[in-house]
This record gives structure tokens, C-alpha cells and sequence, in this order.
């Protein structure tokens, strides 16, 4: 230890110097990238100029050509056509789509439940229709829910 530095200070001032005399001894090497094995070689082809090589350089050395004056824009999508069951949204409506009755046990009626589902969520109508189908579920869930009560 040196006097006024640590065991740790000494240590790094030690592995610096290692460091140094490494990198004086790869110093003949030449023009060499630390890690390498080989030396760099670039291949510019004829007729290329060195500045297109560049990637940056890239992009605007392609604004200069010509863009077509007409490009095929694609067909727009169809505008969605509401199913008919969809507008039926009065109670009468939906509880004859469910045909609840007294012989209807709680499995039958969470049956009907997930059939009218998979029919009628919101989730699964266009953007345009989630309305209604958000009324149809919530009466059909109403419904449900009451004869589900009524067997208690």
C-alpha cells in the first residue's frame, strides 16, 4: 500500500498501468478496431457515388424521382348493413326471442343466456349497432335474472 491510498486505490492504479502497457504493445498493429480480426474493406461499385452509399443519404437521393401522378387508392369497406334482430329492442320483443317459461330450469336458462349472447353482445356487432344490442342484452340479462329469481 501506498501511503495516503487504499488497498483499493493501489489496486486500480495497478490495473491501470497493465492496461497502458497492453495497449502500447498492440499499438504496431496498425489501423485495426480493438476486438476485429480483420481489417475493413469496402467495395464501392462503379458508377455509385460514395455519398448514396451512406444511408441517410439514401432517402434523398430517392425524392428526386418521379412519383406517379395516379395511385389506386383501395376500395373503401361497405358500410355495415344492421342485422334484423338487432332492431327489436322492446321487452315483449326479446322475451319472445328467449321463450322463458315455467319448465325452464336455471341450466336451460343460463343455456338461453349465452346462446342470446353470442348473438347479441356488443362486442360482436359494428360500432354502429352497439346500442341496440347493449339494450337487447341488458333486457334479455333482466329477464333472465327475474325467472332465475322466481325458481328461488
Amino acid at each position: 500500500m501506498l501511503f495516503g491510498q487504499s488497498v483499493f486505490q493501489s489496486v486500480l492504479e495497478r490495473l491501470k498501468a497493465e492496461d497502458e502497457t497492453a495497449e502500447e504493445a498492440e499499438a504496431p498493429a496498425g489501423h485495426r478496431v480493438s476486438g476485429l480480426g480483420t481489417g475493413l474493406a469496402f467495395d464501392i461499385l462503379e458508377g455509385v457515388s460514395v455519398a448514396s452509399q451512406r444511408v441517410g443519404q439514401a432517402y434523398f437521393d430517392n425524392l428526386e424521382h418521379e412519383t406517379p401522378e395516379f395511385v389506386e387508392k383501395p376500395a373503401p369497406p361497405p358500410e355495415p348493413v344492421m342485422p334484423d334482430h338487432l332492431t327489436r329492442t322492446a321487452p315483449q320483443e326479446v322475451a319472445a326471442e328467449l321463450a322463458i317459461s315455467a319448465a325452464d330450469t336455471p341450466l336451460t336458462l343460463g343455456e338461453k343466456r349465452r346462446a342470446f349472447a353470442r348473438a347479441n353482445h356488443p362486442d360482436g356487432v359494428a360500432l354502429p349497432f352497439r346500442d341496440n344490442a347493449t339494450k337487447r342484452m341488458m333486457l334479455a340479462n333482466l329477464l333472465i335474472d327475474e325467472a332465475l329469481r322466481q325458481l328461488r
